[in-house]
């Protein structure tokens, strides 16, 4: 008859055959990866050996020596017959106290010694010094390098890691005690008193990562560990405290490993080779058989398989203890072993300590953590990150997880960007869930042929016969085949029920500011040449409509008609309540009036060149173009040069220059709510309005910028903008042209949905909330980015996966009505290590400056300040608590993919938009908080954190030429012998260093020294030489995905204008604020 396995211990047997060669066979893996050796008959283990604590996904409880370990996070519930041979074994011989002394702690390494024999001194090598432990952190005096290792854990290390402050991670299960965990698993109440001894080779370093329990229940540890010597007996005294000790350890020593063997001593272990290893061991030293295993590859979520590895002979035991002895690791030695290392590396867990690795940037693009699913969709396209992203790219199951990791939940999508390859599907029905209405996508369960599983409410759908045709064979057959399941981000022409009216023609209608200040500007001599030039390239069919307003202290309008020679000018002066001179001619066809529209534009800079008018009636204008557009919706562009002062919505200078520098910011809000108002006006007609903003002066943008963000449009800001600034005339050009020729969608709505048991409650960026779940957004750009943060509203525990799908209703310039769909799948898991080990740092980074931008209007700018600070001293301080690492460390470990995070932080602590102690104007800060809300993630990063590169290795004479590095942003790394290129996503600058090499100056820039290039100088020359091709290539390689070319302009090292560029250091310290590096030891002082 077959073994039967022993009974209340949540022990499972599986016959595996073991070979004889010692070798390991892959197949004996089983049940999620656990393996159990099938022993013979006369080794059978009436007391297994207890191996360590462990909970389901998780890693083993080390060793542990000390009392009191602070509970984090208990189960109310454990099934213990799914825990394979790493279960906890209660109860052994009946006994429902602490584990019989019958039973050896795992690893302890026995020997067969005479009840009360002391150690004979021959067994101990008489002239070998052994490592003193006396300056491992928190060691007590050990005493016997024979009886057992000593403890993975020490003292003080518990000590400190009891020390956390709880109350912010902990959560309202953490008073469940072993009573539920007994009775969840129908067994015997687990022990809760626990020999410590030295853990087998941890499973994590065989297969698989280590899972890092993140939850565990209470324990009381017996710490009536005997302690050890420091080292050997050398005196007749030591060697009497030896003999002593000796009667403290002889119930360790005494026991076998199996029962058996107290019948038999003689029996020796099957496959003896397969030695038990301490974890501290190193790597040349593991027997060959660990070395040959490799991991089995294992689904997601699940734990590593545990290795059963037998007791050896009694001689190859001793010898291996003072093995172990010698080879415990040195102080400050993290995170372990090289084995562990190397399977941390594997398996996505590195982790790095910052205070002893500075220059952390790595020299190619970061990117994303990545996706990784289980078996079921690993064949599945997931959306592109730089499309849709989420915080993390493992959910927790449940929120109390989510705020032990301190780590924000959010997605930041991109849902308009320029895409190259785009599948657009024509068809007469869409396919849709019938209860939460999400578009079928490749994360879908097909039941069968006709039916399908909705990823989100997982309702069972009927699946119409035309989606079984596959338009791309046009054939019929898998449904699998359609574009809708092999693409997550895909486009539908919509039929007409996606359709509340016809759609309408592209409409735009210029806004002009005319002033006094606005023609000392210069700025309409350029608006009016670039919208001339660029009116052929204007998105839109043959309906195309154009218009012009111009306004001062009155509102000017223009008629223009088929019929007429020339624009006709309709001034009205009574501005508190405009109206529209006439119905009609005021929006005329594109196509049809093209030569008048070009003599209007050409007259306009002319007509107001001599007037000097220096009121602003701009709240005027923007009720006659609300009333102009009222029927069919569109753009207004608006130009603005100085503070609206005249008619509806007038303001007053509220900036005083001299508290600039000041640390309490004042005016961040707007001081009227007009323009928000008017904004929603407009949102609900479906028009957007655009800002341009030209000043020379104080215009209060943190009260104008309501126009844009309210309704959808974005803001453009050109400070000190003056004509005979070149500089500034090529970068309004060039932004102009670009806002003009971009693609657009109008009348537009987005709707995000999630899986059940997840819902948005918070929107960033500029559009107006229809609904709890529903975006209006009258006009959406390929320049717009969005964010949302994402809340629990029940755990998550029974599901796998998680979906977002973002679905972007629009009408094209082309006059269709269209539906762009994006659909992300992330998995989802219980441990806390594997959340803090998928933080993506760049959409956290994203994520929480938005966040920041509303903590500084609802509050105040040193409370945004402040909550920076306090999110990355909360995100280490979790992890220190995930890892166990103890407190009063002099490093500051952090996850491989958190390793940036500080400096990011550090970056926006001193950006424009929330740096203090720096003179900055009011409109410059607020204008970049409007970035911080609206910029895509990629735009977003490369304005927080710019670029630096070290551009020798393109002049070099290697066939094989590399990329570039990207250095970190300090001075330090700033050479007078070598040139760097700088890239902030809207200016590039190259510094030329007044040691380079002539010959590379003579090929790059045409001249013989560097003096030669002169203090100002802009763009880069077209040479026909290797360097300078060399250098254009790389520079049309960064532009390749942006909105526009940036301006490149070249400094050299002794110029003045060198502080355009050190402006950028931000590792570097200043007056004001910190260097990296002291960042990051005011960090340390913090995590507790």
């Amino acid at each position: 008859m077959a073994q039967q396995p022993p009974q209340n211990y949540g022990y499972m047997q599986q016959p595996i055959p073991i070979p004889q060669n010692g070798q390991h066979n892959n197949q004996g893996l089983v049940n999620g990866g656990y393996q159990q050796m099938n022993l013979p008959p006369n080794m059978n283990p009436v007391n297994p050996l207890k191996p360590p604590l462990t909970m389901p996904g998780q890693q083993q409880v080390p060793n542990i020596t000390t009392s009191n370990v602070p509970l984090i996070q208990a189960p109310t519930s454990i099934n213990y017959q799914n825990f394979q041979t790493n279960a906890l074994y209660a109860g052994v011989n009946g006994s429902n106290s602490a584990l019989s002394s019958r039973t050896s702690s795992p690893g302890i390494q026995q020997q067969n010694l005479a009840p009360n024999a002391a150690i004979p001194t021959s067994q101990l090598p008489p002239s070998k010094s052994y490592p003193s432990y006396q300056h491992l952190p928190g060691q007590q005096q050990m005493q016997s390098p024979v009886s057992m290792p000593p403890p993975l854990m020490n003292p003080q290390q518990q000590q400190s890691s009891s020390q956390f402050p709880m109350t912010p991670l902990s959560t309202n299960n953490s008073n469940v005690n072993n009573n539920n965990v007994s009775e969840a698993s129908n067994n015997t109440q687990m022990p809760t008193n626990i020999n410590p001894g030295p853990t087998l080779m941890p499973s994590s370093q065989l297969s698989g990562p280590p899972h890092l329990s993140a939850s565990m229940a209470n324990l009381t540890i017996n710490s009536s560990v005997p302690n050890f010597p420091t080292q050997m007996p050398s005196s007749k005294s030591d060697q009497n405290l030896l003999n002593n000790n000796n009667l403290q350890t002889k119930q360790l020593q005494k026991r076998p490993m199996y029962p058996q063997q107290q019948q038999n001593p003689s029996m020796q272990p099957m496959n003896p080779s397969l030695q038990p290893m301490n974890p501290s061991m190193a790597v040349p030293q593991q027997p060959q058989q660990f070395q040959a295993m490799s991991p089995q590859q294992p689904f997601n979520n699940f734990p590593g398989p545990q290795q059963n590895v037998q007791q050896q002979p009694q001689q190859a035991r001793e010898n291996l203890q003072y093995q172990n002895f010698q080879q415990q690791p040195q102080p400050n030695q993290f995170p372990g072993s090289v084995v562990n290392q190397g399977f941390n590396k594997m398996w996505g867990r590195e982790t790095i300590d910052l205070m002893q690795n500075r220059h952390v940037l790595p020299t190619t693009k970061v990117v994303s953590p990545p996706v990784k699913l289980n078996h079921q969709f690993h064949e599945a396209t997931n959306c592109n990150p730089d499309i849709f992203r989420c915080t993390l790219t493992k959910i927790p199951e449940s929120n109390s997880l989510l705020q032990k990791s301190r780590l924000p939940l959010g997605v930041l999508i991109h849902p308009y960007r320029d895409l190259s390859n785009l599948p657009v599907i024509s068809c007469s029905t869409i396919v849709r869930c019938r209860v939460c209405r999400t578009y079928i996508n490749p994360f879908v369960f097909f039941v069968d042929s006709k039916k399908w599983k909705c990823n989100l409410c997982y309702r069972i759908n009927e699946l119409p016969d035309e989606f079984q045709y596959d338009p791309v064979s046009k054939t019929y057959g898998d449904p699998t085949r359609r574009p809708e399941i092999r693409s997550s981000t895909i486009e539908f022409i919509a039929p007409s029920e996606y359709m509340l009216r016809p759609p309408q023609p592209a409409v735009y209608l210029f806004l002009l500011d005319v002033s006094s200040l606005a023609q000392q500007s210069g700025y309409l001599d350029i608006a009016c040449q670039t919208i001339q030039e660029q009116l052929d390239n204007l998105p839109g069919d043959a309906r195309a409509q154009v218009g012009f307003i111009a306004f001062n202290s009155a509102v000017h309008f223009y008629n223009i008609a088929e019929n007429f020679n020339q624009p006709h000018e309709i001034t009205v002066l009574e501005v508190d309540d405009v109206f529209l001179p006439c119905p009609d001619n005021l929006l005329i066809n594109l196509k049809e009036c093209r030569e008048l529209i070009n003599d209007l534009l050409q007259q306009l800079p002319k007509r107001f060149a001599n007037e000097h008018d220096n009121k602003s009636a701009l709240g005027a204008a923007l009720q006659a173009a609300l009333k102009l557009m009222n029927a069919t919706g569109g753009r207004v562009t608006v130009f603005q040069t100085c503070l609206p002062n005249h008619g509806p919505g007038a303001l007053q200078s509220r900036e005083d220059p001299n508290n600039r520098s000041s640390k309490d910011v004042q005016h961040l809000g707007p001081a009227t709510d007009f323009y928000k108002r008017l904004a929603l006006d407009c949102s609900g007609q479906q028009i957007a309005v655009d800002l341009f903003l030209l000043n020379s002066q104080y215009s209060d943008l943190s009260t104008l910028s309501g126009i844009s963000k309210f309704s959808g449009g974005s803001i453009h800001h050109f400070p000190l903008f003056n004509i005979n600034k070149p500089q500034q005339v090529t970068e309004f050009q060039r932004d102009l042209t670009r806002y003009l020729t971009r693609k657009i969608g109008f009348e537009s709505v987005m709707r995000v949905r999630c899986t059940r048991g997840l819902s948005i409650h918070t929107f960033h960026g500029n559009f107006f909330v229809r609904s709890t779940d529903l975006l209006s957004l009258p006009n959406v750009n390929p320049d717009a980015g969005f964010a949302m943060q994402i809340t629990y509203e029940e755990s998550l525990a029974d599901v796998k996966t998680v979906c977002f799908q973002a679905a972007l209703l629009y009408t094209s310039s082309k006059a269709e009505r269209r539906i762009r769909v994006h659909t992300l799948c992330l998995p989802v898991t219980e441990s806390l290590t594997e959340v803090m080990h998928s933080a993506d740092q760049q959409c956290i980074v994203g994520l929480l400056a938005k966040m920041a931008v509303d903590r500084s209007l609802s509050s105040n700018l040193s409370d945004a300040r402040d909550a920076f600070i306090n999110a990355t001293v909360d995100v280490f301080s979790a992890f220190k608590l995930a890892q166990n690492l103890p407190s009063g460390a002099s490093g500051l470990i952090a996850p491989q993919n958190l390793s940036l995070f500080p400096l990011y932080i550090l970056a926006l602590l001193k950006q424009v938009a929330f740096r203090t102690g720096t003179s900055t104007r009011l409109d410059d800060r607020v204008f970049a908080m409007c970035q911080m809300k609206s910029l895509p993630l990629d735009q977003l990063i490369r304005y927080i954190y710019p670029d630096f590169f070290l551009l020798d290795s393109l002049f070099s004479d290697d066939t094989d030429k590399t990329d570039p590095p990207r250095l970190q942003l300090t001075a330090e790394r700033l050479d007078s012998r070598s040139m760097f290129l700088l890239d902030n996503g809207v200016n590039m600058f190259v510094y030329v260093g007044s040691n380079a090499n002539p010959s590379i100056i003579k090929n790059v820039f045409g001249k013989n020294t560097v003096n030669e290039i002169p203090d100002v100088c802009y763009n880069l020359p077209n040479l026909e030489t290797p360097s300078n091709e060399a250098l254009h290539d790389f520079i049309n390689t960064l532009n390749e995905e942006k909105p526009f070319n940036p301006t490149i302009q070249i400094i050299r090292d002794t110029s003045p204008c060198r502080s355009l560029i050190v402006q950028y250091f931000v590792d570097d310290r200043n007056e004001n604020s910190l260097s990296y590096y002291e960042f990051l030891q005011h960090l340390r002082t913090q995590v507790k």
